[in-house]
Formats: C-alpha cells, structure tokens, sequence
C-alpha cells in the first residue's frame, strides 16, 4: 500500500490506474462518419467557362448513395412541368474536397 494514500480507496488498483466508469444504458452508440457534400442545380451551358449553378444545397450523409439519390429527386422535382423559371440541365454532386463524384443531366434521362 502506498504511505501517501489515505481511504478506503487507498491500494486499490482500479482507483489508482483511473478505469473507464461503464456508459449508461443507451448512452454508447458507435458514430458513423459522416462527410458533406454539395448538390448543384447547372443550368444551360451556353459556352461559358462553367455552367450556371442554379440551387446549390448541401448535406451530410454517411454514403455517396444518400447523395445521389437527393440530387435524382431535386433535379426531378426541380424539371417538373409547373415551375415557371428556367428549367435545370444536369445536377452533379461534389464531395468535400471539391471533387465532382456523381453528374447526371437531361440527356441521361429515360426518354430525355
């Protein structure tokens, strides 16, 4: 035992070296990563150096296919006969560092 220490706590080796106290029930979930990525809304390429981002939102998912399937459903909904704006060509997804990662425009479509 150590002269020092002064307890019912004195010796014991648990106290000493600091053990974890057990996280609560519920408490510990593993963590997914998650990265951001930024869906972009072009516009018609008419020669210029890049094509007009129309709507650009970003989110955080923990796959590339949570992304991808966002952009599919806003660039639809964005080409949907009701709007009265110009009308979107392609949607593409940029991962966090700015690598385009998924494209899809209206040529890819069924029918399109």
């Amino acid at each position: 035992m150590d002269a020092g220490a002064i307890g019912p706590a004195a010796g014991r080796l648990d106290v000493l070296c600091g053990d974890p106290i057990p996280p609560r029930s519920g408490a510990a979930r593993p963590l997914t990563v998650r990265e951001t990525f930024h869906i972009e809304l072009l516009g018609l390429d008419d020669g210029a150096a890049a094509a007009p981002v129309q709507q650009r939102v970003s989110m955080r998912t923990s796959s590339l296919d949570g992304a991808t399937e966002r952009a599919l459903r806003l660039f639809a909904r964005a080409r949907a006969p009701q709007r009265s704006e110009q009308r979107p060509e392609a949607v593409r997804v940029i991962d966090g560092a700015g690598r385009e990662v998924f494209r899809w425009s209206r040529f890819d479509e069924p029918g399109g």
